[in-house]
């Protein structure tokens, strides 16, 4: 029953009277969900569509049987035990920022590239809008996030392109491991007939609702450490389904570009009694990044005190803002 309560942000309503409401929503999401639902956000039903059809071609024509191959490899269909090193999903990664790489990928066809191409440069839009208007509801200038993410270069921009196909042992094995997101804000297109993405909310796992045409967003771990824990990353998971065509699922991830420097917002941290002092630690997202590859599936705490201990290195510089 939970999720009748998962928030669903009408972002329409931000150009009329109900404001202030739809902002203290997207304000509630933010410190006690990590997580909402966009509808009306402004990107063509039409292309999402087109998105998705392509995206289901492409995985059956050239991912499915490598898929099948690698499952029937490992042995896994009569599994017995649980598997806590795998994940049942098969993916392929484009990159839009700093530099894309869409052009290089093979067996993607022409449409295909169309369609991600103009999906990604109004998804990169729509971040940037999120962006500011948590710049809005924290009291930070306008632009504040988007500056911070810049570094040199501008901000790291992909897209993870995930199919779950169905599984023999569901119970035994997830889809995509429980984790946090890194990076910054994280939007996805998801299937909206097959369900499976989790969140982890008051120690239960909670269904994220799948929507037609919506587009769901979370918090990465640079935004918990920007807002001193004020917004958290959450914790999710994909849960395998044993039935139906399986799960397709398009997660864009708008990120801090490699260099920038990563910390707890001042203004943030002036707001806070004397004794609350800062938090989170001040490091380059780098080195963030390296850190997480070995550790993704784990606690993020113990994350944030490793960087805690290398901080005193950073070079704290003043901060471009190309």
């Amino acid at each position: 029953m939970e999720s009748l309560s998962f928030p669903v942000i009408n972002l329409e309503k931000l150009n009329g009277e109900e404001r202030a409401a739809t902002m203290e929503k997207i304000k509630d999401a933010c410190e006690n969900w990590g997580f909402f639902e966009l509808v009306n956000h402004g990107i063509p039903i039409e292309e999402l569509d087109t998105l998705e059809r392509k995206t289901k071609e492409h995985y059956r024509k050239c991912m499915e049987q490598r898929f099948k191959e690698l499952v029937a490899s490992k042995a896994l269909e009569g599994v017995q035990t649980e598997i806590k090193d795998m994940d049942w999903e098969s993916t392929f990664y484009v990159r839009h920022l700093p530099q894309t790489n869409l052009n290089e990928l093979p067996d993607l066809d022409d449409e295909y590239r169309k369609v991600m191409k103009e999906f990604a440069s109004k998804l990169e839009k729509l971040a940037e809008e999120l962006l500011d208007l948590l710049c809005e509801n924290l009291g930070l200038e306008k632009g504040y996030l988007k500056k911070t993410f810049y570094g040199s270069k501008g901000p790291t921009f992909g897209t993870k392109v995930s199919n779950y196909p169905p599984c023999p042992q569901p119970d035994l094995i997830k889809g995509l491991r429980a984790h946090t997101d890194a990076g910054g804000i994280i939007l996805l297109f998801q299937d909206d007939k097959v369900s499976g993405l989790q969140l982890l909310k008051d120690g239960q796992w909670i269904d994220v609702p799948p929507m037609r045409h919506s587009i769901v967003v979370n918090l990465g771990d640079q935004l918990e450490v920007i807002t001193n824990g004020k917004y958290k990353s959450v914790e999710h998971r994909v849960v395998a389904q044993r039935d139906g065509n399986g799960r397709m699922s398009i997660a864009s991830f708008y990120n801090p570009g490699s260099d920038a420097v990563i910390y707890p917002a001042p203004p943030l941290l002036e707001k806070e009694a004397e004794e609350k002092k800062q938090v989170y630690p001040k490091f380059v997202f780098e080195d963030y990044m390296k850190l997480y590859a070995g550790l993704k599936f784990q606690a993020k705490e113990p994350r944030f005190e490793a960087m805690k201990a290398v901080e005193t290195t950073v070079n704290l510089g003043p901060i471009a803002t190309a």
